[in-house]
């Protein structure tokens, strides 16, 4: 049965040493999850075969390289990313950056280095 969900009851994980997720849906079709990242941080370039990703900055401002081409995302503003597309989610700026990457099919066990 649904319940509702929040940072404070999600499950929640360390990544990269200081950036933070909390993962508020976890099924096989669907993650959802709001991640936390410091500035000057950047994630390995990597691809998904099968997940298709939308990230969705809700806080500071986001660079998201995807095949080699830097986009800056604003808080309010998102981008699609297709499976297989090479990506990485870059915090460039002063402050901390927050936001959502949602993923259909989840990308456990769907994650490769570039």
């Amino acid at each position: 049965m649904s319940a509702p969900i929040s940072k404070a009851t999600a499950p929640h994980n360390v990544w990269g040493g200081v950036c933070d997720g909390w993962c508020l849906v976890n099924q096989p079709g669907l993650s959802v999850i709001e991640e936390r990242v410091p500035a000057g941080i950047a994630e390995v370039r990597h691809y998904h075969k099968l997940a298709r990703q939308f990230f969705y900055v809700l806080t500071g401002e986001a660079t998201l390289e995807v095949e080699g081409v830097e986009h800056t995302l604003p808080a309010g503003s998102g981008l699609e990313v297709a499976p297989g597309e090479r990506h990485r989610f870059m915090n460039k700026g002063a402050v901390v950056v927050t936001f959502l990457v949602i993923s259909a099919p989840t990308t456990v066990g769907d994650r490769f280095d570039a």
